[in-house]
């Protein structure tokens, strides 16, 4: 947003413009984001402001929902006074009490985008959008289309201006009313200077005139500028871009106008009384602004002193000595394993539980049997080299036999609705009453069979595929296991039995399933990588390589895989015939432990559904759930990462014995093993845009659910198989639903990293990109003393002491009568 005066540069407008639209990508790479990510260059509350006053959205609480917190006693008057005294002095507590607390302000500020644009209805009495929107949005939904289509676009292979020129060229209709319009897209001679000189007329307003014009759909511009950048974010791919779109839309504006008004109107800039201000015009701070900050920090700090305050009593607790684990467990670090990790713990306290990315550090592409398209099972910032195949698959997928394309034809399809539609009717019906899984269900298990057979290891270099190695070699799996292992901690007193257990979700009637699923395997179910990391580990020849690297695994411990279905909480173990006798039977005999912790996880999770009874027995409540996950009418089968607030990144006993509520991301990490913070570096530059991401697309889905959000899912249409929208005229949403994030507190992840604070601030400045989440302060840092337990806060490029305010911690035996007690966010307690 920088041009000269008097002179418009389109490409470096469309790349500006680009880096401020939405990033969401499709559905089936629904990864969660910093929503803000232009804004990120700038310190947190500098870029609220910013994205506030430029492009209207709300971006904190209202500050009568925070002064409500404050009366009802859900944030301390201590924490306020401490962040006041903190950011504005003692002398001035006063003065800032009474503007956080009585103060009246005036909040009716109009952005910047959108001004200049508003004057076609302020000066014609002419409404584009709703002229323009409906044919821009069917076109182009029909040309991105995916899949749901019957009939193909008409012209394929081609650019989306260039199909659009053909079909202008050879078609009897046409998608303009007058002649003008047609003519200038026929002879493709016009660019977007010569339109905008048409539909505007002073070159100093296009800049401002495409802003507005683009967000007054910025899903649909957001997501063509995605598909611009990473094509292969679709299965059929597409070619478009941003500027053939906006050619388009600029036509069809001159178009509309043609039809309302004849060919003599006059551009927009003729008939403007004011100017409207400059989108690069310097953003001044407002009482107002400051105000709302400081209810942020306050809102924030009440709980993460909650949280320090614990870790430090914590810390306070001798630990046992450390014996051989009866089984250990590798789970990815997403907040919903964090319960289940506890309540496995509490079922057996001899156990060992690790938190690593669920891609568990193999990195690659994933072919099903049946599949016409490779899978990527890594993190999205990732481009694997490796390719693994299934093969083998013992059942095929089942199908709805009326889900066909012969339901599409005349006749074929009149006896179908006949015939088989009176049946999908009926089994509508009865699922009403009885959900259960269909084919139609996304289930976590379908994406890979539970006994087929992956091609994991390659042999011979030579075989490829598209470019891609077919399994990794004997050398690349022994760094793989040992990058994973040094990472987090665990490189002796290895157990008989190391599980790995991969996640995904089971959902029906979820357009936004792949949020639900692995973020660290891109939107998919950790089964694939929890196999190919367990083979690996069990390889004889990794072994032998690892034991010259100083890591030596028993030849009696064996790594198995397995599933953790978070909707269901249901596990899926998989080679359980590679297990040795007597591993085998232990295994077996742990069935019941894994059940009991299952049925608990499912307890606790229920307190947050008004439709279950958390009162009622975990077994009974968690066949409740099971049904919940698959009905069809439940637009919350789980509710996600909402409520996530923060990122542990340290040994077990950093937070084991606390009750952290679901919220809390828990990367296993050992401080002695990497002395110098390398390990640590990988750690956060993987963390700190993927944890971060999800908790900022949770916290402005929250703060603004209409412009950042996606609103209510109920009136979703899913179009063409990318994303959803109200209706069939309405733009795409590209954040979340409120289904998903009504319980939610928008606090800033707050990352505990349990090591020297000289060690951190050199780990965090070894990546510009992950200093930069740390330095602006998206992502909150503390440094936690791994000897003594002192907490040390990151701030304005430095680590200084901090002392909570010891509030309130209280300490519970058990944690059942917290879970059947209240449906909100519960309070940080020590568990006995």
């Amino acid at each position: 947003m920088n041009i000269a005066k008097g002179y418009f540069d389109e490409h470096a407008v469309l790349h500006a413009l680009e880096h401020y639209l939405p990033a969401q990508a499709p559905l089936k790479d629904f990864i969660h984001h910093n929503t803000l990510h232009a804004f990120q260059d700038l310190p947190f509350y500098e870029g609220l402001n910013k994205a506030h006053t430029l492009l209207g959205y709300n971006t904190s609480l209202s500050l009568g929902e925070y002064r409500r917190l404050y009366t009802s006693g859900l944030i301390s008057p201590a924490v306020l006074q401490k962040v006041i005294i903190q950011r504005q002095g003692e002398k001035a507590l006063a003065e800032w009490t009474e503007k956080l607390l009585a103060t009246t302000y005036d909040r009716t500020d109009v952005p910047r985008v959108g001004t200049l644009r508003a004057n076609w209805k302020r000066h014609y009495q002419v409404d584009l959008d709703s002229m323009v929107h409906p044919t821009l949005f069917r076109i182009l939904c029909s040309y991105l289309d995916q899949g749901i289509s019957i009939w193909n676009f008409p012209i394929r292979g081609k650019q989306f201006i260039d199909a659009l020129r053909e079909m202008e060229s050879r078609s009897y209709t046409s998608f303009f009313r007058g002649k003008r319009a047609k003519q200038l897209l026929v002879k493709g001679s016009c660019t977007l200077t010569d339109l905008l000189a048409i539909l505007v007329g002073d070159e100093t307003l296009y800049e401002h005139y495409l802003y507005d014009q683009q967000f007054a759909h910025q899903g649909w511009s957001g997501m063509v500028a995605v598909i611009e950048n990473q094509p292969q974010t679709l299965l059929d791919p597409k070619q478009i871009a941003l500027h053939d779109v906006i050619l388009f839309e600029l036509l069809l504006e001159i178009d509309a106008l043609d039809f309302q008004f004849g060919p003599n109107w006059k551009p927009l800039s003729s008939r403007l009384t004011t100017r409207p201000v400059d989108l690069s015009a310097p953003i001044a701070k407002t009482e107002l602004s400051d105000v709302l900050s400081l209810w942020q920090d306050i809102y924030e700090w009440n709980y993460y002193d909650q949280v320090l305050t614990g870790v430090q009593r914590l810390g306070q607790t001798a630990l046992p000595q450390r014996t051989t684990p009866s089984f250990q467990a590798f789970f990815c670090i997403d907040d919903r394993e964090c319960s289940f990790r506890r309540h496995i713990e509490h079922e057996d306290p001899d156990c060992e539980t690790f938190g690593t990315p669920g891609f568990f550090g193999v990195e690659f592409f994933y072919q099903p049997e049946e599949g016409k398209f490779y899978e990527k099972a890594c993190p999205a910032p990732v481009t694997p080299k490796y390719l693994i195949k299934e093969v083998d698959a013992r059942n095929k997928r089942k199908k709805d036999v009326y889900f066909t394309k012969h339901a599409h034809s005349f006749y074929s399809g009149w006896l179908i609705a006949q015939t088989l539609g009176l049946w999908s009717v009926l089994r509508l019906f009865l699922a009403v009453f009885n959900p259960s899984m269909s084919a139609a269900t996304a289930s976590s298990l379908k994406h890979m069979h539970k006994r087929s057979r992956l091609t994991i290891e390659n042999q011979n270099p030579a075989d490829t595929e598209n470019g891609l190695q077919i399994g990794f070699g004997i050398d690349e799996m022994a760094d793989r296991v040992e990058r994973l292992l040094n990472s987090i901690g665990l490189v002796r007193n290895f157990a008989p039995v190391i599980y790995v257990v991969g996640h995904g979700s089971s959902t029906a009637n979820n357009p936004h399933y792949a949020a639900y699923d692995c973020g660290a395997c891109s939107g998919r179910a950790g089964s694939v990588n929890s196999r190919v990391l367990a083979y690996m580990g069990n390889k004889p020849a990794v072994r032998a390589i690892l034991r010259t690297r100083g890591i030596s695994i028993p030849d009696s411990t064996q790594f198995m895989g397995a599933l953790h279905d978070t909707t269901r909480d249901e596990i899926v173990f998989f080679d359980e015939e590679t297990l040795t006798p007597v591993n085998l039977e232990a295994h077996n005999k742990r069935a019941s432990m894994f059940e009991k912790a299952l049925d608990m996880n499912a307890k606790e999770r229920s307190r947050r559904f008004a439709s279950v009874d958390s009162t009622q027995a975990p077994d009974y409540i968690h066949e409740q759930l099971k049904k919940r996950s698959v009905s069809l009418f439940e637009p919350r089968p789980e509710l996600n990462h909402a409520t996530n607030a923060l990122c542990l990144i340290g040994r077990r006993s950093l937070s084991k014995g606390l009750f952290l509520d679901r919220r809390s991301f828990l990367n296993s990490y050992d401080y002695q093993i990497d002395p110098e913070g390398i390990y640590l570096s990988g750690i956060l530059n993987a963390a700190a845009p993927v944890c971060g991401g999800i908790n900022l697309e949770y916290f402005f889905s929250r703060v603004d659910n209409q412009k950042l959000g996606a609103g209510t899912k109920l009136p979703h249409n899913v179009m063409g198989l990318i994303g959803v929208s109200n209706g069939i005229d309405g733009d795409l949403r590209s954040g979340l639903p409120s289904q998903m994030i009504e319980v939610h507190d928008p606090v800033r992840l707050m990352m505990l990293v349990e090591h020297y604070p000289d060690v951190v601030i050199k780990a965090i400045k070894r990546s510009d990109a992950t200093y930069e989440w740390f330095i602006n302060e998206w992502i909150r840092l503390v440094a936690v003393h791994p000897e003594t337990r002192e907490l040390f806060v990151f701030r304005d490029g430095n680590f200084v002491p901090y002392v909570p305010l010891s509030l309130p911690v209280e300490t519970v035996a058990n944690a059942l009568p917290l879970i059947e007690s209240d449906a909100h966010n519960l309070p940080v307690h020590l568990l006995a």
